[in-house]
């Protein structure tokens, strides 16, 4: 694997309304997946944005884009996917989870846990979670899922959200999914873990309890799930 070999995927947009943007404008975010091709065969992070009723529909506008066609787009089918990571159990994440019945479905067993429960039925989509033939492999933290390919949980979003790390022969890529929603947000946490070393006094701002672990694998990319931007060393 070479660090090329990590294809984004476009999977549509939505508007985020102004009153949660902070900007006090609507702004259009994108929904990213991301596919390679590893010694367990091709990985899929993410199957774009689902149907969650006509309120969400109404509340975010939602444009899509087929995975089919994502796929097509680098040359893939759905038949090609060997196995599905989703960084969270969110709509936008999971809408064509349904596709992949009967192929391992990678989540952290917390958050497919809190995406059952009956207390919080705002969470997710449940027929996009519990459908004919869905198949998950639940784990307890980080894992090493085929050979070079790392699992690692990367809560703040979600309490269960994990990001993938693929070690390639040209370094490793980190498809970080919505571990941040911005490369940006994302230097700031990487420099947050670096300061002291960097020579700043406290105070100084807490990382990410998972920064050090991510950048313990010397990332040379990290990619995001709504955000177009590469973060590099």
């Amino acid at each position: 694997m070479r660090t090329d070999d990590v294809r984004r995927l476009d999977l549509g947009t939505f508007v985020r309304p102004a009153a949660e943007t902070g900007t006090g404008q609507p702004r259009v975010e994108a929904v990213h997946g991301y596919v390679v091709r590893t010694p367990a065969g091709v990985l899929l992070l993410d199957t774009g944005l689902g149907d969650a009723g006509p309120e969400t529909e109404a509340h975010y506008r939602p444009r899509r884009v087929s995975v089919a066609d994502a796929l097509a787009s680098v040359g893939l089918s759905t038949d090609d996917i060997a196995i599905v990571v989703n960084c969270h159990l969110h709509f936008d994440h999971i809408g064509e989870n349904p596709l992949f019945a009967g192929r391992p479905i990678v989540a952290q067993r917390r958050e497919l846990e809190t995406a059952r429960d009956k207390d919080q039925p705002d969470y997710t989509v449940s027929a996009l979670v519990d459908f004919a033939g869905a198949r998950y492999e639940l784990l307890d933290g980080e894992a090493e899922i085929a050979a070079g390919v790392h699992v690692v949980p990367t809560p703040g979003h979600v309490a269960g959200h994990q990001s993938v790390v693929v070690e390639c022969a040209d370094g490793s890529v980190v498809l970080a999914g919505q571990a941040h929603d911005t490369a940006s947000q994302w230097s700031a946490d990487v420099l947050a873990a670096r300061a002291a070393a960097l020579g700043h006094e406290p105070p100084l701002p807490a990382p990410s309890p998972w920064m050090e672990r991510i950048l313990a694998f010397d990332p040379r990319r990290v990619v995001f799930a709504h955000d177009a931007a590469v973060w590099t060393p």
